[in-house]
């Protein structure tokens, strides 16, 4: 497996991002990028691989971890709409991977293609980083998708069933232990461009997983995205106005 994706829906541009849906730096690098390419009328998709940090790590993505990167980046940007997980402990998700395995089944074009399975990817965030849901639940994770416009539900319900998603989610941690991928998350795009949490200027004082320290951030520049969507679409008109120019003199003789 390579770790840029080549897969176009429309021709839209696509960008390769490797993360776990329990990241919430992943989560902050999504959201940019989506708000820019609404703000700007410059669609993207994007093509999501698995980076499962307990698959990593060994145990599950500690909820003191995560909640302490949720207060630091929500407290800077509450924009997010963010908020602190408030139902019961005991339906904090333990694995993300059943929602990550969902995020590649819905891949089928049956299903959802790029476009429905990011679509798929947002809800599940939200649902989590927002709604306080079990992302781990089967139940939640296709009632989530039952709201996303171009995810059919019944199908991706099928096709978990016969466990679609896993072996996709497995073979994307093999390869993201190799040194291209740096971490949750890892961009990249056609032209060369790749970014390991863009914007971003943190850094954890101590060891999270020995529940030692804070997370400090200590700037956000959002601006990266609208670079590469700028970026990105520039080269795809080049490349059609290019096509276009190669093709018209065949055009002309042929009709000579």
């Amino acid at each position: 497996m390579t770790v840029l994706g080549t897969a176009r829906d429309d021709g839209t541009p696509v960008v390769t991002v490797w993360s776990d849906i329990s990241c919430p730096w992943a989560t902050l690098a999504l959201h940019t990028l989506h708000r820019a390419a609404e703000r700007l009328a410059l669609p993207v998709l994007v093509d999501h691989r698995a980076f499962p940090l307990e698959l990593f790590n060994g145990v599950p993505n500690p909820k003191y971890i995560v909640d302490a990167e949720v207060a630091v980046i929500a407290g800077r940007l509450p924009e997010l709409g963010w908020r602190r997980w408030s139902a019961p402990e005991w339906t904090y998700p333990v694995t993300l991977l059943p929602a990550m395995e969902a995020v590649q089944a819905a891949k089928d074009p049956e299903i959802g293609g790029l476009r429905g399975s990011d679509e798929l990817d947002a809800a599940l965030r939200r649902a989590y980083y927002t709604d306080s849901r079990c992302v781990s639940m089967h139940a939640v994770i296709l009632d989530v998708a039952g709201q996303c416009p171009h995810v059919d539900a019944g199908r991706l319900a099928e096709a978990l069933a016969r466990g679609a998603g896993r072996a996709e989610v497995y073979e994307q941690w093999r390869t993201a232990r190799g040194p291209e991928i740096q971490g949750s998350p890892h961009l990249f795009a056609p032209g060369g461009y790749r970014a390991h949490n863009p914007g971003a200027v943190y850094a954890w004082h101590g060891d999270p997983l020995k529940g030692d320290g804070f997370p400090r951030l200590d700037d956000y520049r959002p601006e990266w995205a609208g670079e590469l969507l700028r970026r990105l679409h520039r080269a795809e008109d080049s490349s059609r106005s290019g096509e276009a120019g190669s093709s018209r003199p065949t055009s002309e003789r042929s009709t000579g």
